[in-house]
């Protein structure tokens, strides 16, 4: 197995989603679920790590170390958990046949260095898929801070403004939390399988837009020479559907020359943003040092909330994308 995937090659993957066409009516599973329905139910999705599991990644890292091994170069078979890896499989099972999503609590951050916590972020990643890429610049892990730059155009995970609901182009995206902000800043998360529903509820004509292509706004990462690229919103095949969605990039993509919404596509993310921002269907997660979250950039879309900065100790996580096949 490749100790991590291309930005293309990840991107490849996960937007090769079978297509049989627009379902004939609402989707169902686990997978749709309400947000106030999981808020008295957190353990269908959240999880602690034990003395025992810390004490295998603590070992796991002293290993790497050992052998000096730069993270770009450590794979499965370099980071043993002989324990956490059976539980890290149970995540997998909730991510890809589940509610779509797990938190992990209590990885030690107190006791490690940001390099071994990156380490260990990595390695857990490699249990639970293939890490990859996150931009053309082939950045494996991200730093999410606010970077303070005077760009308009610029990644919203750079700013501490808030994000609007979205996907990210691999099939799991992780956060581990170093630093929280000081108000603010929570991880905000929708089933976009009963977003659909909803949208087939109360627009039948634009939730039919999900299955043609929308221009997302590549924000100065495109290499295409336009700008843009294409993608099909939703795809659905053998009972399942997965959905990409990105509320803020198909919607500024207008500001390239010569590029517009028309009147039914303005409506469906009209619909999707007014239902997804009704707290009674979101989910908040205020994720604290050592807290891990994992979910599906199938059935999910997350945002997150604006947020303050303690200027002596800024808000700080680290992101991991993942492809869920080994292949």
């Amino acid at each position: 197995m490749p100790a991590f995937r291309s930005f293309a090659a990840q991107t490849r993957h996960y937007f090769e989603r079978p297509q049989q066409g627009q379902p004939a009516g609402p989707v169902a599973g686990p997978a749709i679920w309400r947000g106030v329905e999981l808020r008295e139910n957190p353990r269908q999705w959240r999880f602690e790590l034990t003395a025992e599991h810390c004490a295998e990644l603590i070992s796991a890292i002293a290993g790497v170390r050992a052998r000096q091994l730069p993270m770009s170069e450590v794979a499965r078979s370099d980071f043993a958990l002989p324990q956490l890896a059976s539980e890290i499989q149970n995540w997998r099972q909730r991510i890809e046949y589940g509610p779509g999503f797990v938190v992990v609590t209590r990885l030690p951050v107190e006791q490690l260095s940001e390099q071994d916590l990156a380490l260990a972020f990595w390695g857990i990643g490699h249990h639970l898929g293939t890490p990859g890429a996150q931009n053309p610049d082939q950045e494996l892990l991200g730093h999410v801070r606010d970077y303070h730059e005077a760009d308009s155009t610029v990644r919203l995970y750079r700013t501490a403004s808030n994000i609007n609901f979205h996907c990210d182009a691999a099939d799991v995206v992780g956060l581990l939390c170093l630093q929280k902000a000081r108000t603010g800043g929570q991880s905000r998360i929708v089933s976009s399988g009963f977003l659909y529903n909803e949208c087939l509820a109360r627009a039948p004509g634009a939730a039919a837009q999900l299955f043609t292509p929308f221009k997302l706004d590549g924000r100065g990462e495109s290499r295409n020479g336009r700008g843009y690229s294409e993608i099909v919103p939703c795809c659905f095949a053998d009972g399942q559907l997965r959905t990409f969605f990105h509320s803020e990039y198909f919607r500024s993509v207008e500001r390239l020359d010569g590029v517009t919404l028309d009147e039914a596509q303005r409506q469906l993310l009209d619909v999707y943003d007014s239902v997804a921002a009704d707290p009674t269907n979101y989910l908040d997660m205020d994720l604290r040092p050592g807290d891990m979250q994992f979910l599906s950039n199938h059935t999910i879309v997350h945002a997150r909330t604006a947020y303050q900065d303690d200027p002596e100790n800024p808000r700080h996580l680290l992101r991991l994308w993942l492809s869920l096949s080994e292949d």
